[in-house]
């Protein structure tokens, strides 16, 4: 998260350019904002604010390929970076294999951590096309779901595997 001596602008803000779900983007962000406080100020509201510690995995984006939580990494740190939030997976009318999986495993209920879960689905699956149950268990260790024991989740993944090797 190197900052590459960004310089505050008159307005006391970081200038920022990044790639956000295949798009440039130029933001000026706050030296205390939050990669999730600028994601939804930009109109981003997939990505959740869920325990802002970095626990529940609500925050997830993929950061330069790693599925990273947004609630802790300082804004700034996404200068240069590329991003992936769940608005760049996938739409209601043109659903990811992914997604669509979730939904035909029966993985989904409140909805609140599916975002995380299918961002830590996709950083998985891009690494590693045929995983096993325990990198499936791996991969969703930091997602917290109060509505599942995560057996639908897990599910899902291997739905999703499927889905893509086709």
């Amino acid at each position: 998260m190197k900052s590459e001596n960004l310089t505050l602008n008159k307005n006391g803000k970081f200038e920022i350019n990044f790639t956000l779900n295949g798009k440039e983007i130029s933001a000026q962000v706050k030296p205390k904002e939050t990669l999730l406080e600028a994601l939804r100020a930009l109109g981003y509201k997939g990505t959740k604010k869920g325990c802002d510690t970095g626990d529940c995995g609500s925050c997830a984006v993929i950061f330069n390929g790693k599925p990273k939580v947004s609630c802790l990494m300082p804004a700034f740190a996404a200068h240069k970076a590329e991003i992936i939030t769940i608005e760049g997976i996938g739409s209601v009318s043109k659903p990811h294999p992914i997604q669509e999986a979730f939904v035909e495993a029966g993985a989904v209920q409140c909805g609140y951590c599916i975002p995380g879960m299918i961002i830590s689905t996709k950083a998985l699956l891009d690494k590693n096309p045929n995983p096993s149950e325990e990198e499936i268990k791996h991969s969703l260790d930091g997602n917290l779901c109060r509505c599942t024991g995560y057996v639908k989740q897990i599910e899902a993944v291997k739905l999703a595997a499927k889905k893509l090797a086709k």
